[in-house]
């Protein structure tokens, strides 16, 4: 019983590594996406801590590939310091996505904040050159976003851009895809995106946000996993009789 117990923790465990690999590749990604998801909307943060979660998953994602290279060497070799530097380093790797789960949290309770402090700012200093960054970050919004203005489209006539313009528009960004021939004009507002954008930028940050707290908290859950075999295979083999009469099979194979 004791061998069988030693082979499957040592099978889980190399199972375990490989999915560390795909792990890896997949949180790199989801850190990408939400870094230049919050790059596309940096306009309207003033607090570049808000980033500070997708950076570590990123470390996270690269810390794994090592991880991953090195549990695999260390199990196959039977390493008593390969197995006992997998473990501290996935445990530290663990603690580490603990915190990410933590500062999503609290990020994500302050991306409404965040953006209720900045948009007005941004549209209002809105001028409809394409050479304007706070102007490309609005137009980029409203047609990613379907939107229009920061509650509905009426927000538009408060800008100073509306009162320079003189015609009676909003930024054909408001227009919706399907109309032909748009050019923003209020007395037409079915041409127009109804929703505003401020209740559409918070909500789609807020789901990123949640799902790199889902996304740390399934692989620390897979970690805690690996972590478990690789002490089952530690002990077996500093004590166990059947681990010590697996290793001199091994070796005289």
């Amino acid at each position: 019983m004791g061998q069988c117990g030693v082979i499957s923790s040592k099978t889980v465990l190399i199972f375990l590594n490989l999915i560390f690999w795909a792990t890896a590749g997949i949180l790199c990604y989801i850190g990408a996406y939400v870094f230049i998801t919050y790059d596309d909307y940096d306009h309207f943060f003033e607090d570049i801590y808000t980033l500070i979660p997708s950076v570590v998953i990123i470390t996270v994602g690269t810390l794994l590939f090592v991880i991953g290279f090195i549990g695999c060497c260390a199990t196959i070799r039977e390493s008593h310091c390969g197995l006992a530097a997998f473990s501290a380093v996935l445990l530290m790797v663990f603690a580490t996505e603990v915190v990410v789960v933590v500062l999503g949290y609290i990020y994500r309770a302050k991306v409404e904040a965040e953006v209720n402090h900045s948009i007005q700012k941004v549209y209002y200093e809105y001028n409809g050159t394409s050479s304007d960054a706070p102007s490309r970050a609005v137009d980029y919004v409203q047609r990613q976003l379907h939107c229009c203005g920061i509650h509905n489209y009426s927000d538009w006539m408060n800008t100073p851009w509306f009162t320079e313009s003189r015609n009676h528009s909003v930024p054909v960004s408001c227009c919706k895809p399907t109309i032909s021939n748009c050019t923003g004009m209020l007395a037409r507002p079915g041409d127009l995106y109804p929703e505003g954008c401020e209740a559409l930028m918070v909500k789609k940050l807020k789901d990123i946000m949640l799902y790199v707290i889902l996304a740390a908290l399934t692989f620390a859950a897979i970690q805690m996993l690996g972590l478990l075999c690789a002490c089952v295979v530690l002990c077996h083999r500093g004590h166990h009789p059947a681990y010590e009469l697996l290793v001199s099979t091994g070796l005289d194979a």
